[in-house]
């Protein structure tokens, strides 16, 4: 008895480390965009708006559209949902390589757009494979650390990607960050497997219908709440991501390669932290009261406002830089919480759609509309503010986080009237 926990124990561990390694991946051909945008920008001569199009929109529209109906293969029982990241991980690294090898806006577009496909497939199956490995009470802190794939990934783009740049240029920079994607690839069906409801197929009902999954899920308030609190703050957080990288290089002068080292190494490591920290708190203080779930969330949120404020205002990088290390670690406390209910409060044949709703909410409205609106702004913000426009789309960005923090904070509000009817 003692071997065979000793063997499940082990088995998890090689699951969960084999996701993060994917989704490290994940974002690390997701946002190296970010640090090459104005070196692309130059080179390809676009607007502000066209640089939040293509870093945000072109990859998000495509990557929640495909996301649920992936999702519905996803929770039926005899899907292999190892295979499913696997090939998934091949398609946005191929494509990834194939961002390189653009030479005008229109093929960039539609390259990014097929890393969205790619990378549409790996969530909700991630997520699912977690949540039937891991118990209930622990799983924020698994997605958490699922989860840290988030900020990693970010700071090997950042630091990686604008090195490359500045040596070798943005589309040799892609190219090299695809071949890991590719090769890891072919390695995965050897080290990850599905443990999960294959015995179970034969007795399992027949998958409900698409309106009624829908139904069942938008009618838990709970769920609505945090689905709205995580879309908003990816909304800011995207969009923050790609213009604070601008900020640095366009108004501090820094070089894409000193941009990657500085910003991406010290709000990547705030950003890991603050995952691993949100999901252990959930944990910690939601045992004895569900709500306390989202308490760090909802204080993270409040608290990170006026911090990023003053960081934005700051004329000297380094200050800038410092002021930038305590609202990244509070904004990145939500993730755990937020996709451990998404989990929680639906029925277990329910949970991959779950999570591709909140990816859904989280990338269209927040990888969509979060770069490419802050790029808007920017645009209509030059006449008046000059260089200085995008320092203006941060002031604003910095407040707005005040919203996502209510939701989270009417959510735990309704946690435990809502949890029996899940």
């Amino acid at each position: 008895m003692g071997g065979q926990k000793a063997e499940a124990h082990q088995n998890v561990r090689l699951l969960m480390w084999t996701l993060l390694i994917v989704y490290i991946l994940n974002f690390l051909d997701r946002q190296i965009v970010n640090i090459l945008a104005e070196e692309i920008s130059r080179d390809l001569n676009l607007s502000d708006a066209q640089i939040g199009l293509m870093t945000g929109l072109a990859f998000a529209l495509f990557y929640t559209f495909l996301g649920i109906p992936i999702a519905r293969y996803v929770d039926q029982p005899k899907t292999n949902r190892a295979q499913v990241i696997s090939i998934s991980l091949g398609v946005w690294s191929l494509m990834t390589a194939a961002c390189g090898l653009a030479h005008n806006f229109i093929q960039l577009l539609l390259a990014r757009i097929g890393v969205g496909v790619g990378e549409a497939g790996c969530t909700p199956a991630a997520h699912s494979l977690i949540t039937d490995a891991v118990p209930p009470e622990k799983r924020a802190s698994a997605m958490a650390f699922y989860g840290m794939g988030i900020p990693i990934g970010g700071l090997i783009g950042m630091v990686i990607g604008g090195t490359l740049n500045d040596l070798f240029g943005w589309r040799n920079a892609f190219l090299a960050v695809s071949i890991p994607g590719i090769l890891f690839a072919v390695l995965l069906p050897f080290l990850l497997r599905d443990p999960g409801r294959h015995q179970l197929a034969a007795k399992a009902a027949p998958q409900q219908k698409f309106s009624t999954v829908l139904r069942d899920i938008l009618t838990n308030k709970s769920y609505v709440l945090v689905l709205l609190g995580a879309s908003f703050t990816a909304f800011l957080s995207y969009g923050k991501g790609v213009w604070v990288v601008i900020l640095f290089q366009r108004d501090f002068g820094l070089s894409a390669g000193q941009t990657g080292l500085w910003l991406g190494v010290i709000t990547g490591l705030a950003g890991t932290f603050g995952t691993w920290g949100g999901g252990y708190l959930a944990d910690r203080f939601g045992r004895a009261d569900k709500r306390h779930i989202l308490t760090a969330p909802a204080l993270g949120m409040t608290l990170a406002a006026p911090l990023l404020f003053a960081a934005y205002v700051m004329q000297d990088w380094q200050l800038c830089l410092a002021l930038l290390i305590i609202p990244t670690t509070l904004n990145y406390f939500y993730y755990g919480p937020s996709y451990a209910l998404a989990q929680q409060l639906v029925r277990p044949d329910q949970r991959a759609v779950a999570t591709s709703l909140v990816i859904f909410g989280q990338n269209l409205i927040g990888l969509g509309l979060g770069p490419l609106f802050f790029g808007i702004l920017s645009d209509a913000f030059k006449p008046m503010a000059g260089a200085e426009s995008v320092r203006w789309v941060l002031y604003g960005a910095a407040w707005l986080g005040l919203l996502p923090a209510f939701f989270f904070w009417r959510a735990s509000k309704r946690l435990t009237q809502d949890w029996p009817a899940a």
